[in-house]
Formats: C-alpha cells, sequence, structure tokens
C-alpha cells in the first residue's frame, strides 16, 4: 500500500511511515481541530479573550512539528496551534495562557500564541511579524557555529512576505548557509487583502531562485506530503547546512481573527476547500486502509476531550492576576549583577577609538561566545577601523561582515542570544538605526518582560554632529531609545568610560544602545588601564566640583562644557557626565543641585523630547524648593542636522551655551 486517494481530491502517500506515525500524526491532528472548536464556544462565552483560527490548516503545524526532533528550535505563528500541543505543552498552561492566568507564558502581559519557551523550543511571534524570520537566523546560526546539527524552522504568512525583513532573512540565511526552513503558509489572504494583491509572482516559492535557495511547493493540507517532505529536507540540512523556502498551499476556513469575519471571501472558495479538510480527509484514509476503527476513533477523541476540559478546569480555577507594581518594575530587564574587575596600574595614553577597540577585542578574548557583526567590519576594519585586525585574531566566524540589512542583523543578534550566545552589532552609522528601529523597541527591548527571554545584544552606534556629514551621517538619536522600557542606553565622553563601560555593557544579559561620538573618536586622548576592566552602569561621574551651579551634560557636550568653564575661571560649578543615560544615575544629580541650587542641561540633540527635558522635569519633581532658578536646557535647534560648517555650527549649541550659562546665573 503506497497510495491511495481519500474522501476528495487529496493524493497521500505513506512510503517510508510505519502505522504507528501514521497513527500518531491522526491523533496530533485531531488534538488542535478539538480545542479550537473548544475555544470558538468560549470565545463566544466571553472566557477568552480573542482567537485567531488555524482550522483547515493543521496539517502544516502538525506534519512539519512532528518531522523536526525536539532540540530543533520552531518559530510559529498565532495560527499554528499544532506546534504547540505536538510539542505537548500542558494544556493547562496554554488554557492559562489565553485567559491572562500567571501559570501561563507570559503573566498575563501578552495574549495568544505571543510567547516562546526554552523547555520546548519554540519561540512565538509578535504582531510584527516579519522580525521572527531574523531572528530564526540568529538560531540557526548558533548551531552551525556550535556544530549543534540543528535545523530552525519558522513559519511566516504570504501576506509577511511582503515585509522587508523577509528578503533581509532569506538573504542572510542564503549568504551565510543557515540551517533554516522558511514555511510560508500560502493560505489566500492577509486578513482580507487577497494574495493577487499581495505579491505578482506566480508562486512564493518562486522568489527562492533570486536568494539561490532551494524551494518546494507543499500540499498543506496533505499530512503526509508535509511530514515526509519536511522530514526529507530536515535530513538534507542536517548533512549540508543550508536554507530551504517552503510555500505551503492552504486555506483558512474562518477569518483572520474571529471577529473580523469572511465576507469578503466567495462562496465557492470556501466550498472547495471545504472538501479538502486536512483532518477528515486523513481520517477517511486511514479508515478506508484498515488502519484507524471506529472504536478508535471514538477512544482517541474521547481522550482528548477528557485531557482538553479537565486542564480547562485546571486553568478556570487558577485565581486572576493581582496587580503588583514591584514585580511588573523588576521584570522589565534581566537581573544583572555587576561584577567589577579592577583596572591595573599600567596605563598609556589612548585616543578614544583606541579605547573601544580594545574594550571589544577584550571582551572578545574573554567572551568564546561572542560575536561581532556588521559592515565591513572583517576585512576592512569597520569605517572607522574598530575592529581592524579582528579578523586574523578571531576569525570570520565571529568577526562577521553583514550584507546591508540593520533590520535582519538586529534580530540574528536576538536569535543568538535565544540560543545562548553574546553579540555585537556595529551600526555603521548610528543614523541607520532607523532601519533596524522595530526589532530593538519591539523585540529587544520586550521580550524579557514578556516571556523572560533576554536579549543579550549590544547595539554600537557611531554618531554625533561637528564633522560636517550631514543629516544622515551626523544625528545623535539617543531619545528613540530611552524612551523604550527594557534597552539600555550608554553615552561615554571619555576614553576611560568608553572601555570600562563596554565591556560592562556586553556582559549585560539586557539589550544595550552603546552611542560613541564620532568627533571623539581621534580627538580626545587619555591615559587608560591596560586590561580588562569593567565601570558600573547608572553611575554618573562628577568631573568638576562647585557651588555656582550643576552642569548637566553627555557624550561631546561634556567637552563643551568643559572647554567654557575653562574660559571662564571665575564661574565654579559641579560638573556631571552622565555616563549612562538609562539606567540614569538621578540621586548624583538631585545631590547636586540641592548644592549648588542652579541647574542647567547641554545636550547635541534637539530639545524638544530629549533626555534634558526628562532630567528638567526629575529636578522640578524632587528639588523644587531648594532652586533660585528655573531649570534651563541648552540643545541644538530644531532642525534636522545640516552639512556645511557654518550651518552646523549654528545648528549646534555649542558657542551658545556660555550665553545660556551666564543668564542662569545672573537670575
Amino acid at each position: 500500500m503506497s497510495a491511495s486517494t481519500s474522501l476528495e481530491n487529496i493524493d497521500y502517500n505513506n512510503e517510508g511511515i510505519d502505522n504507528e506515525t501514521l497513527l500518531s500524526l491522526y491523533k496530533n491532528l485531531l488534538k488542535p481541530r478539538l480545542i479550537e472548536e473548544k475555544m470558538l464556544i468560549l470565545l463566544r462565552q466571553g472566557k477568552i479573550s480573542k482567537w485567531f483560527s488555524g482550522i483547515g490548516q493543521e496539517a502544516i503545524a502538525v506534519g512539519v512539528t512532528m518531522a523536526l526532533e525536539k532540540s530543533d528550535y520552531i518559530l510559529p505563528m498565532h495560527r499554528n496551534l499544532g506546534v504547540f500541543t505536538s510539542r505537548e505543552i500542558p494544556l493547562n498552561r496554554l488554557f492559562a495562557q489565553w485567559q491572562g492566568k500567571s501559570s501561563g507564558f507570559t503573566k498575563g502581559r501578552d495574549r495568544s500564541f505571543h510567547f516562546g519557551t526554552q523547555d520546548y523550543k519554540i519561540v512565538g511571534m509578535i504582531s510584527h511579524l516579519g522580525p521572527q524570520l531574523g531572528v530564526a537566523d540568529g538560531i540557526a546560526l548558533a548551531s552551525k557555529l556550535k556544530n549543534k546539527n540543528q535545523v530552525t524552522t519558522v513559519f511566516t504568512g504570504e501576506g509577511g512576505t511582503s515585509e522587508g525583513d523577509f528578503h533581509e532573512a532569506l538573504n542572510v540565511a542564503s549568504v551565510w548557509q543557515l540551517p533554516v526552513i522558511f514555511c510560508v503558509e500560502n493560505n489566500g489572504y492577509g486578513l482580507s487583502t487577497p494574495t493577487s494583491e499581495q505579491y505578482n509572482c506566480e508562486h512564493i516559492a518562486d522568489r527562492a531562485k533570486g536568494y539561490g535557495m532551494e524551494s518546494y511547493i507543499v500540499d498543506g493540507n496533505n499530512i503526509l506530503e508535509v511530514y515526509s517532505k519536511i522530514r526529507e529536507i530536515t535530513d538534507s540540512i542536517r548533512k549540508n547546512p543550508h536554507p530551504v523556502l517552503v510555500e505551503f498551499k492552504t486555506f483558512r476556513m474562518h477569518g483572520h481573527e474571529e471577529a473580523s469575519g469572511t465576507k469578503y471571501v466567495p462562496t465557492d472558495l470556501f466550498d472547495f476547500w471545504a472538501k479538502k479538510d486536512p483532518v477528515e480527509n486523513y481520517q477517511f484514509y486511514l479508515k478506508e486502509n484498515g488502519l484507524l476503527t471506529e472504536e478508535m476513533e471514538v477512544t482517541m477523541k474521547a481522550d482528548i476531550v477528557h485531557e482538553l476540559n479537565e486542564n480547562l478546569q485546571i486553568s478556570f480555577s487558577e485565581e486572576q492576576i493581582i496587580p503588583n507594581k514591584t514585580t511588573e518594575l523588576n521584570d522589565v530587564y534581566k537581573s544583572f549583577e555587576y561584577q567589577e574587575v579592577k583596572e591595573n596600574e599600567e596605563k598609556k595614553e589612548v585616543r578614544f577609538i583606541d579605547a573601544i577597540s580594545e574594550g571589544l577585542r577584550q571582551s572578545m578574548e574573554r567572551h568564546d561566545d561572542l560575536i561581532i557583526m556588521g559592515q565591513d567590519i572583517a576585512e576592512y576594519g569597520g569605517a572607522f577601523k574598530i575592529t581592524d585586525g579582528f579578523l586574523e585574531q578571531f576569525g570570520k566566524e565571529r568577526i562577521r561582515n553583514t550584507p546591508i540589512c540593520e533590520s535582519a542583523i538586529v534580530e540574528v543578534g536576538m536569535g543568538l542570544s535565544i540560543a545562548g550566545m553574546k553579540s555585537v552589532v556595529e551600526m555603521q552609522f548610528g543614523d541607520f538605526v532607523s532601519s533596524g528601529f522595530n526589532p530593538i523597541v519591539n523585540y529587544l527591548a520586550k521580550s524579557y518582560y514578556r516571556w523572560g527571554q533576554q536579549a543579550d545584544v549590544v547595539i554600537r552606534m557611531p554618531c554625533g554632529g561637528g564633522v560636517a556629514a550631514g543629516p544622515f551621517h551626523s544625528q545623535t538619536n539617543e531619545a528613540w531609545f530611552t524612551k523604550t522600557p527594557g534597552l539600555k542606553v550608554v553615552y561615554p565622553a571619555f576614553p576611560y568610560d568608553a572601555k570600562g563601560l563596554l565591556t560592562t555593557a556586553i556582559n549585560d544579559p539586557n539589550p544595550v544602545l552603546f552611542f560613541e561620538h564620532k568627533a571623539l573618536y581621534r580627538n580626545i586622548r587619555q591615559e587608560v588601564p591596560t586590561n580588562y576592566y569593567t565601570l558600573p552602569l547608572g553611575k554618573a561621574a562628577l568631573l568638576r566640583e562647585g557651588n555656582d551651579v550643576t552642569i548637566i551634560s553627555f557624550g561631546a557636550a561634556v567637552h563643551w562644557a568643559l572647554e567654557t568653564l575653562d574660559a571662564n575661571q571665575d564661574i565654579k560649578a559641579d560638573v556631571i557626565d552622565l555616563r549612562t543615560l538609562q539606567p540614569l544615575d538621578t540621586e548624583t544629580i538631585f545631590v547636586s543641585v540641592r548644592k549648588t541650587g542652579r541647574a542647567i542641561t547641554l545636550q547635541e540633540d534637539s530639545l524638544f523630547g530629549g533626555i534634558a527635558s526628562d532630567i528638567s522635569a526629575l529636578i522640578m519633581e524632587h528639588c523644587f524648593e531648594y532652586l533660585d532658578a528655573p531649570v534651563k536646557r541648552v540643545a541644538s535647534l530644531e532642525t534636522p542636522i545640516p552639512f556645511i560648517k557654518q550651518l552646523e555650527d549654528q545648528y549646534l549649541p555649542k558657542n551658545r551655551f556660555e550665553t545660556e550659562l551666564k543668564n542662569l546665573l545672573s537670575y
């Protein structure tokens, strides 16, 4: 018996699959269907808040998952219940997740399948869809580097293939020959938008040719074809790591989510796909071939319904979450116990850029699992030559040139972290981070809070003006990130700080944006310890002391403040170099302001919405009774940063600071 035709036009071939597996596939196919039918009842009863139905598509999730090893990571979508049930996640935890109970996977902080679990090697989606494709690349890269012989599988829908992340992830996977399977569930509609309005090629699988990848088209309603093809592909990938694109042709029988309905779908299309129901057809096939009896079917269904009801009762009886502000705040960042590594007595005078390079090099020597990624960082040594010579010392696997794809490389860093590795991502210019903004603020920043997954990624940000580089190479955009809970932001002004803070940022398991002002790279020198050492994040430096005024600044602006004081030695000021903006050392600020009674902030970014505004507000809230004058903010003009020197000089606040400082002192 090698082939047969079942209820309606699905051709099954069980060659090479034993009877036990054939029945196991049926049971795993049946389970998500019965759970879904129950969830739809609970949805109407108001006992769950939302549901994204996968009815009609179960064969893909089940077939793919069962073809993988339990140690293989899988990144599903919100219709892939079969992934979770086939990995045998306890149903009471799934039900608790959907009800927002604490025994779920996100402590009530996210819904549906927006979660991951290392115990079952599942990494759930975020609503932006695309980023998980690049995350899969990162997990696959870790597997390849560690010779784990694992295959990473990631899902998306045909609508998600319109996103740039799809292109970037496939390109990176192909260039690096990563062991990853990209599964596209082509169910005909992205919410209500049909495929004819999503892409203009005949098959999504055809796109693989452009990436130099192999691809396949699979009947997504045929459980045996899905299982056999994925098993064949995984065998090939384990022998020779490479990416594969698989397009599953299928259909969803319900709306994008239940509330959206299906009025936009023609009736005859529903009728056609109803005849290709993956559960009913496979059930008929097994019965026709004597592998499944009525008694076996009844017993299987009864067992699943019993398990379902028993676990529902467990989740229903669980108490509702009681909000606890301390718990919520403590779960934004993974706890990090700073370990001081003291500096030695041997020092040498180095430039700012040399200190960063030394910090990177010594961190690479200390952490065998640390990867550096960025454009032109290998043979070329980076746009600013910070990684010059690293390739020879650490090799091409750890010093990785990347395609021009900021989004995918940030996502790769996230994937490496999921797989237990560290990474440093170099933005060639900090301005270009806008192309990778989504995964930073929505994936890296939120993953630990959502499901306890750290994002052990440092993103280096060469930034700032004073170098006549214009609007796209001179921004200092720290305020984009200080607003986002879950990110840490470091912005040193001196070589000593740059090296010690960078090593700590790499040790920290949380995502860190590390700003490096380009104008300081080769213009600022300082005696710096030659050994590996660390400095704590969240601790400002008091550079000078005086009773007249408190000057608060960071980055290149610190040097402007010091130059102003050098030219006006009658002004005695506390000068605070913040060094890190998130976490912010408010205590040092408050102690100083309570002493001097006056405060002025100096930042290079334009004024509105910058970190200076928050510092001013904090001082007003906590030090108001000590103030002898309003808090003054000095910043760049409310324009993009211009190119030509005379316009840039006008834009930057450097030449205005002295006047504003004296006005404050005379208030």
